[in-house]
């Protein structure tokens, strides 16, 4: 071949290698653009991600506190409730004891009081006219308070129970149920007698008794520790009775 016409030749060739270069190139670049932002873009939604991961964990860890707390709060709870639990079943075991002493001393004693018929005083018709002259009711609440002197209290609750469920309609209802509240606080069991306490304060509105009822269920709010109760007692006793001798009493123990 011609050695002047060779160089035209291969130009064109060269030329075409340079321009596929330059092609080359820019796809690259675009390429390498398109990488730098999606770069960016994935730094982006990690740190968003990361924030948001953060943020659960945070509120996991709060949740778990909570949960934590509240587990240990009703641990104290049901330990007290055991606690209290356990006190009463020893309190009925010893007021079950007590019970069968006191049925066996009222049996010896029933024996012991019975006179014999030849030894009847003649005046036997008047007693027996003063006896009628008692109402049934009242015999049962006179009955059940002597009984409360002798520390029957169990055989007290009896009669005064008695007065309550046969007669719904006697006056008497207010004192029996004030006696019967103030057994179970004779004999320490404070919480049941704040529920009988309860009972004249809610029910018997217009009983003498409801001052006293009321002086002595902060007295059994203080014994188990619930002064706050207390404190709400003596306030609501000095304010609805301010005459009365319990009122009195109640305000020695407010501030």
């Amino acid at each position: 071949m011609n050695k002047k016409i060779k160089p035209f030749i291969l130009f064109p060739f060269f030329l075409l290698s340079a321009c596929a270069s330059k092609q080359e190139l820019v796809v690259v670049k675009d390429d390498l653009l398109k990488l730098k932002t999606d770069s960016e873009t994935i730094k982006t939604q990690t740190a968003v991600s990361y924030s948001d991961v953060q943020q659960i964990r945070d509120e996991v860890a709060r949740l778990q506190g909570s949960i934590e707390e509240a587990r240990y709060n009703n641990s104290k709870t049901f330990g007290r409730l055991g606690m209290e639990d356990s006190l009463l079943v020893h309190k009925f075991d010893d007021l079950d004891s007590r019970l069968q002493k006191i049925e066996s001393y009222l049996g010896v004693e029933k024996d012991m009081k019975s006179p014999p018929a030849a030894t009847q005083p003649k005046s036997e018709s008047v007693t027996e006219a003063v006896k009628t002259e008692i109402s049934p009711e009242k015999k049962l609440l006179d009955e059940g308070v002597v009984l409360l002197g002798k520390k029957s209290y169990t055989a007290a609750r009896e009669s005064f129970g008695k007065l309550i469920q046969g007669y719904p309609k006697s006056p008497l209802l207010s004192d029996a149920q004030f006696y019967l509240a103030e057994s179970y606080f004779l004999e320490k069991w404070y919480e049941k007698a704040i529920l009988e306490y309860q009972v004249v304060i809610a029910k018997y509105t217009k009983s003498s008794k409801r001052p006293a009822a009321l002086f002595k269920q902060a007295i059994c709010f203080e014994k188990i520790g619930d002064t706050a109760s207390a404190k709400a007692r003596y306030s609501s006793l000095v304010s609805v009775y301010p005459a009365s001798p319990e009122a009195k009493l109640a305000k020695k123990k407010l501030p």
